[in-house]
């Protein structure tokens, strides 16, 4: 017989027959004590029999004293009660069987009822109804842990579509500039060289679409290191590194930054700020300001960065932060959408808030709050 189906009954009707036959042999002790000491009571208060008189010479023998009549008295005031506490033994299995198996219904429906949900019908709950018990409550917490199963497994389906969608795109552009020279008689090699040129680029968009799912995977599952760093000088050398993105787009950065240790991966928290930084710059209009903050306040740290540009309706704002997702969905810059998804993606992994919302005007200010503590 393998373990399973009746392991935990067996173990409720042994309890329950168990304190039922413990519940009994006490109650058998006690009645048989309180019958001594009342025994013992009567006797000292009746009056005491007269020994009896030695045998007279010529008399038949005197009638035999019967000396046993307390051991069947004791013997009788036992032997009732066991007969009872055995057969109360074999009731309480019975009855104990019964209640576990009543007892634990409602976890075998619920198990059945688990055992049938699976990626099709993840949307399926078990909703128990009745008064708000244990059971209840963990089948509550099993209808939100299939929904938020439900919720991960459809934001996977569509990044795993939106991703081929991504990647198919570069491979159909390919096909074709490998194609145009062959049914070209009049291809030259400045047209090879030209078709190269732009595969090459292709090639290395492709290159960064793939890195950036790679980080991105890797921050959504890995663990991030955790050393203390100071937030302000990894912000210094972001702005540094993209001074003449901000001069050739005609933008000026506006800094604001004290120094501000914090816990995590120096690169995973380098490649947040990189990524906003890149955000700003980009989605920006001629002549703006990229405006970036570092604040150490108490038990964390804050790292805000907000840009001019074009106005994002407040009801967008969210779905900036999800995958393969831009304000312009149709522009062929080399950008894939993946970049503030990424930053939500370290921002949880670091235990941080994240928080944005439209600038009045046009642009996104975006906050990131980090504990400066170890979590």
């Amino acid at each position: 017989m393998r373990n399973g189906p009746n392991r935990l009954r067996w173990r409720l009707t042994l309890v329950i027959c168990l304190v039922a036959v413990v519940s009994g042999a006490v109650l058998l002790v006690i009645m048989y004590s309180i019958a001594q000491g009342l025994d013992g009571d009567v006797r000292g208060f009746l009056p005491q029999k007269a020994p009896a008189p030695p045998p007279v010479p010529g008399q038949g023998p005197l009638a035999r004293p019967d000396i046993l009549g307390p051991v069947h008295e004791q013997s009788s005031l036992l032997t009732v009660p066991a007969v009872a506490l055995a057969i109360m033994t074999a009731l309480s299995l019975a009855f104990g069987w019964l209640i576990a198996g009543r007892l634990l219904r409602p976890v075998r429906t619920m198990a059945e009822r688990l055992q049938h949900i699976s990626e099709r019908n993840v949307h399926e709950r078990l909703a128990v109804t009745g008064p708000r018990d244990e059971l209840k409550d963990l089948a509550d917490t099993v209808d939100g842990l299939l929904g938020r199963l439900e919720t991960s497994l459809d934001a996977h389906k569509r990044f795993v579509a939106n991703a081929a969608h991504e990647l198919r795109t570069p491979l159909t552009v390919e096909h074709a500039l490998l194609e145009e020279p062959l049914i070209d008689p009049d291809a030259d090699v400045e047209a090879f060289r030209a078709n190269f040129q732009r595969l090459m680029k292709i090639s290395a968009g492709r290159a960064r679409l793939l890195e950036s799912l790679l980080t991105l995977s890797s921050s959504e599952h890995d663990q991030p290191r955790d050393e203390p760093f100071d937030l302000a000088a990894i912000v210094t050398e972001a702005l540094a590194e993209r001074s003449g993105d901000l001069d050739r787009a005609g933008l000026r950065a506006v800094p604001s930054l004290e120094p501000a240790r914090i816990y995590g991966d120096p690169l995973l928290v380098a490649r947040l700020v990189v990524n906003l930084c890149d955000n700003a710059i980009h989605y920006n209009a001629p002549g703006g300001r990229v405006e970036v903050a570092v604040r150490a306040l108490v038990g964390r740290v804050s790292f805000a960065i907000a840009n001019t540009g074009p106005v994002v309706p407040p009801d967008q704002v969210d779905r900036l932060f999800e995958p393969f997702q831009r304000m312009q969905r149709t522009a062929d810059d080399g950008h894939h959408g993946l970049g503030l998804s990424i930053v939500r993606a370290i921002a949880t992994a670091h235990a941080a808030t994240l928080k944005a919302h439209p600038r009045p005007g046009g642009g996104l200010v975006v906050e990131v709050t980090f504990p400066s503590f170890r979590t």
